[in-house]
């Protein structure tokens, strides 16, 4: 069955469409207009192992904030309507990825429950053309939608670019492994409610 999902959501600030396959080869189209946020989106994509093409047009001319949650806010609505019941999922994923001498750790549980501790800083406000507060935003905005619990910590790192990278990295790659089809749960939801 495939796990793909294909959301459009339109607001007064944004509008935003985005396709995504679960079960991809890290294949990506990002535009968000946001140069930084592509760059991590295209990251995401590819660490993940999942196809993601996303189009967003938002008050840019304010700034980036509201294109940036609600991507995370459609990225994460999909992925949960792309998991359906969840069944013979591993469920957890943990990944820590180093960027040079960066180093951020990433821990999910595909739990229905959205939640986000975030113990991370930067050394500098600005990424680019993007505010390294959205980060933060970006994730919350995720893992409230994608019905998840995300534990993101960064353990090493002075450079700001690095260190958003490994965090994207981390996310991606512990994403990819909680999402992946366990070869012995054979069907059966992980969960001894038996409902994620």
């Amino acid at each position: 069955m495939a796990r793909t999902a294909e959301i459009t959501r339109k607001t007064s600030e944004t509008a935003i469409e985005l396709a995504l396959d679960l079960d991809g080869t890290g294949r990506t189209e990002i535009a968000t207009g946001i140069g930084f946020f592509d760059h991590m989106l295209t990251a995401f994509g590819r660490h993940a192992m999942l196809d993601l093409a996303v189009r967003a047009e938002g008050d840019l001319h304010i700034d980036a904030h509201h294109t940036i949650e609600d991507t995370g806010i459609v990225l994460g609505q999909a992925i949960r309507q792309a998991l359906g019941d969840k069944s013979g999922i591993t469920r957890f994923g943990f990944a820590a990825t180093p960027m040079d001498e960066a180093l951020c750790e990433a821990a999910i549980d595909l739990s229905g429950r959205g939640f986000l501790v975030f113990d991370m800083t930067f050394e500098r406000p600005m990424l680019g053309d993007m505010d390294t507060q959205l980060v933060e935003e970006f994730f919350r905005a995720l893992t409230v939608n994608g019905g998840f619990a995300l534990h993101l910590t960064r353990r090493a790192g002075s450079n700001a670019h690095h260190v958003a990278e490994a965090a994207f990295k981390a996310a991606a790659r512990a994403l990819r492994v909680a999402a992946e089809p366990d070869p012995r749960a054979q069907g059966a939801v992980p969960s001894t409610k038996g409902v994620l």
